[in-house]
């Protein structure tokens, strides 16, 4: 009998083991603000998939997560090409342009990949949502490579797999001007996309200089601002506590990290000049429902590890929300 990458990834989720009813679940939300974490980019290339993941989840103490498709869909029997993301235009590489054989290849793939995801029930990722659930992790935010190269019928897929997941949101980091497209979408479903935003305050593409959000906040109720308050406060120089509270309601999800000022490096926390206590506890104070999210993008001191360094910043937003 022929096994398909559908059945395959029925008997993945059947051979799960049961989680053991006395075993400790993970729990990272402190004074009613939810800590999570971007992944698996935080753990800078740690074997990632679903279950690896859950067992540095339990390791680090982190219940809830802003996870990529890449290992879902993995878990799940998906092509190979499923890995550059939800996107449909061919990739071209770092440097040169693709040959037309490698161009023809990649199409090939991508249609494949695309006929595996118009053919996933999602009772799918229903199970794959209980399996992160039993283990005590919360998929509140799926982030999504390249989604604004995907076809119609491939975002339809995305955000229903994103509510089957459970997420509140999708997030992404696509120029501005595609965010019309999106939020679209968005509204059709009635999910929030949180824009990712990082440092270029010239490009008029970029989520980095101020207005660009606002800009997306027009062409959608439901798109959102995926702050990254190191990358905010290393290029405008300000904290974005303020902006932050003036746009509550259009944050899907904080990134934590603390860098230096005047676009400075990465540093442990504490150590850096962003004004990390200061939002974390304006979000304690205001009580926001969004997640406050690890990003873990500083150098691992020689005497330590990934792990270690995500278990001091768990144990740092504790200690500042509880105190």
């Amino acid at each position: 009998m022929e096994i398909t990458r559908r059945d395959l990834g029925k008997l993945a989720l059947a051979a799960l083991p049961a989680t053991a009813p006395a075993a400790a679940k993970p729990n990272s939300k402190f004074a009613g603000i939810q800590v999570g974490i971007n992944i698996p980019y935080s753990f800078h290339g740690l074997p990632s998939s679903a279950d690896q993941i859950l067992g540095y989840l339990a390791q680090t103490g982190i219940s809830a997560a802003e996870l990529r498709t890449q290992p879902i869909e993995a878990f799940l029997g998906a092509p190979a090409a499923s890995a550059r993301g939800v996107g449909e235009a061919p990739a071209a590489p770092r440097q040169g342009k693709l040959t037309p054989g490698q161009e023809a290849a990649q199409k090939a793939e991508i249609a494949e990949l695309k006929k595996w995801r118009l053919s996933r029930p999602m009772s799918d990722f229903k199970a794959f949502r209980k399996k992160y659930e039993d283990a005590g992790v919360l998929i509140e935010i799926v982030k999504m490579d390249r989604i604004d190269t995907a076809s119609d019928e491939t975002l339809d897929y995305c955000f229903q797999m994103a509510k089957a997941l459970g997420a509140y949101a999708i997030s992404c980091e696509i120029p501005v001007s595609k965010t019309k497209r999106l939020g679209q979408f968005a509204a059709k479903h009635k999910l929030m996309v949180g824009y990712h935003g990082h440092g270029n305050l010239t490009n008029p593409e970029a989520f980095g200089r101020l207005g660009a959000w606002e800009q997306s906040f027009w062409y959608s109720k439901y798109n959102g601002a995926n702050v990254d308050i190191g990358h905010f406060f290393a290029s405008n120089g300000f904290s974005p506590a303020e902006w932050i509270r003036e746009n509550h309601t259009r944050i899907t999800h904080v990134h934590l990290k603390d860098r230096k000022a005047n676009n400075g490096p990465g540093m442990p926390w504490g150590q850096g000049d962003t004004p990390l206590k200061e939002v974390l506890l304006m979000m304690r104070r205001e009580r926001y429902k969004f997640q406050a999210t690890i990003e873990l993008e500083y150098k691992t001191p020689q005497d330590s590890d990934v792990l270690a360094e995500i278990t001091k910043c768990v144990q740092y937003a504790k200690q500042v929300l509880e105190s």
